[in-house]
């Protein structure tokens, strides 16, 4: 659209500037991308004279120091676990090499433990990408790399030989050029809602693999089920002498935010106070049927509660709710969204509310996701004030076991993870145009292959210099 001469819009002609280019047209755009930064050079790593332990110590200035020790434990229990708390490290190392100039939004963290199961609005179990704490746009690659390399470091820790390390990333990449390609000539109302769900999981893996390790797939299934607010205050709370909910103390683990207000300086009143004005602003970021929803509950009591590895540090939350009923009750997870890695640290960020960029991100790579996912800002009790995102703490959620897969079932997972990718790429980018770069996949599966293989040789010195530095006492590790 422009203006006319009295400011009115007027329709752009047809073939102007402005019109999106075709479906074939797009491609085409794509394989000129590929002539000028060939699928070979994705193979490169790069320079690898960085201190690993520098980047970790720069993340730990803005983190919970009593919990850095805790972070740095967990990280230090193998090269898989290292990777999952170093995404800033790869994003870094990413920054330094060629990259095909293909944007899409980006998960940030791809990694195979970050595609797993949760509840469909209509509660329908699904699989999908469920972690967005550094989602941002990027090169498409960045994600299709992390993702491979997480897959050749999990096999490792397997003991797969070298042969079926390649597979498992050829199976990934191959898998996600087909989505792609699929993706491309999907209308668009059905590429935004496509979503992959346990009934097809479970009418795959009957075909391809053996009854033990179908049966082992449906009894995690079950027990996914069985994860909801109910057994999360089950696990976490007790009732006390009125008989209302209250989190249980276990330090550093979970620390009711009573005994934090306390430690604080804080009055009663005034912990209540932050946390309701907490809440309020959370409600803002919803639709107005979800605000409803959440009026029907109360709030009862707060907690900070230690999650993950690579997130460990960063203020995380569970708060309880509670309905009429005695039953029902609702644990939201407010966690705290700090810059993503992904994006460069001497630039500004494209997103002034860090926990808006994560709500957005996952709203636009996922199919269906939770529909009490909001963003809010909170007052810590240090008094400063930061960026917090808020979903619903267990809704089905559930991820895979890599320390349990054979080749063959972890082959069939890595598929599924190529497909998961490439929508949530499709969705937030332009899938023809990354069909048109990566083609069949097959030279590109075999660039991704080398990679992987090199920047697992990478990650497992950065865990071996992790270890050397808590040796040495630059670092300090506490299990507990």
């Amino acid at each position: 659209m422009h203006e006319d001469e009295d400011g009115a819009p007027v329709p752009a002609p047809r073939g102007a500037a402005t019109e999106r280019p075709s479906r074939k047209a797009r491609i085409e755009m794509g394989r000129a991308a590929r002539s000028a930064r060939p699928l070979e050079d994705l193979a490169g790593l790069g320079p690898g004279d960085r201190d690993p332990i520098a980047v970790l110590e720069h993340q730990a200035l803005t983190r919970v120091p009593g919990l850095i020790g805790l972070r740095y434990a967990r990280m230090a229990t193998s090269p898989f676990a290292f990777y999952r708390g170093a995404a800033a490290l790869m994003a870094d190392d990413l920054r330094e090499l060629p990259d095909s100039g293909i944007g899409t939004q980006l998960c940030g963290d791809a990694h195979l433990s970050n595609v797993g199961f949760y509840a469909s609005p209509e509660r329908a179990l699904v699989i999908d990408l469920n972690d967005f704490d550094e989602t941002a746009p990027g090169p498409f690659e960045w994600d299709v790399k992390r993702m491979a390399a997480s897959f050749e470091i999990a096999a490792r820790a397997r003991g797969f030989d070298d042969g079926i390390r390649s597979s498992l990333v050829e199976r990934l990449v191959r898998a996600y050029a087909a989505a792609m390609r699929v993706a491309a000539r999907t209308p668009v109302l059905e590429l935004y809602t496509a979503r992959l769900d346990i009934s097809t999981l479970l009418a795959d893996i009957g075909e391809q693999l053996p009854g033990h390790v179908t049966d082992r797939v449906e009894r995690g299934i079950t027990k996914v089920h069985r994860r909801d607010s109910r057994q999360a205050v089950h696990d976490l709370a007790e009732r006390d002498e009125h008989g209302d909910f209250r989190f249980r103390s276990d330090p550093p683990l979970l620390t009711p935010f009573r005994e934090l207000a306390e430690r604080g300086g804080l009055t009663p009143d005034v912990a209540r106070a932050r946390l309701d004005a907490m809440i309020e602003q959370y409600r803002a970021s919803l639709a107005p049927e979800r605000r409803k929803l959440l009026g029907r509950y109360r709030i009862v009591d707060a907690a900070m509660k230690v999650v993950g590895v690579g997130s460990v540090g960063t203020r995380a939350w569970v708060v309880l709710l509670q309905g009429d009923a005695q039953r029902d009750v609702l644990v939201l997870q407010a966690k705290e969204a700090q810059r993503s890695v992904i994006e460069r640290p001497d630039a500004p960020s494209a997103y002034e509310h860090q926990g808006q960029r994560v709500v957005q991100g996952q709203r636009l790579m996922q199919a269906l996701g939770d529909i009490l996912l909001g963003w809010t800002s909170s007052e810590g009790v240090d008094g400063l004030t930061r960026d917090l995102y808020i979903r619903q703490f267990r809704d089905w959620k559930g991820s895979a076991e890599p320390e349990r897969m054979e080749p063959a079932t972890m082959r069939l997972y890595a598929e599924y993870c190529g497909i998961v990718l490439a929508r949530a790429h499709a969705r937030g980018g332009d899938p023809a145009t990354i069909s048109g770069y990566v083609g069949g996949g097959r030279k590109l599966a075999a660039a991704l292959a080398d990679f992987s293989s090199a920047y697992a040789d990478r990650t497992e010195a950065d865990h071996a210099a992790l270890l050397a530095a808590i040796a040495a006492g630059r670092l300090e590790a506490a299990a507990s």
